[in-house]
């Protein structure tokens, strides 16, 4: 008996390979965690202030870094390959 295989399209094989948003923020957590750092989602009331994500220091109580990209930090830091992709 033979199988159906699906042959991935141009655009398929482009986009890379799926990450989604919640595994690429635990791989930022876990990076900055020894810096006693995380990376946090904005709550509706603080969206305009903060941007949809904003990174906080346990140590000093402080918010480090506002209207963050994750996708931009995780390129950076080494943690999203370039065969990755954000869904």
């Amino acid at each position: 008996m033979r199988t159906a295989v699906s042959v991935p399209q141009d655009d398929e094989v482009s986009r890379g390979v799926p990450v989604t948003m919640n595994a690429l923020i635990q791989r930022i957590n876990r990076a900055i965690a020894p810096e006693q750092q995380s990376l946090r989602i904005t709550r509706d009331r603080w969206r305009s202030d903060l941007g949809d994500y904003y990174v906080v220091d346990f140590n000093r109580n402080w918010i480090v870094a506002s209207h963050v990209n994750p996708e931009e930090v995780a390129r950076e830091m080494g943690l999203l390959r370039s065969w990755e992709s954000v869904k």
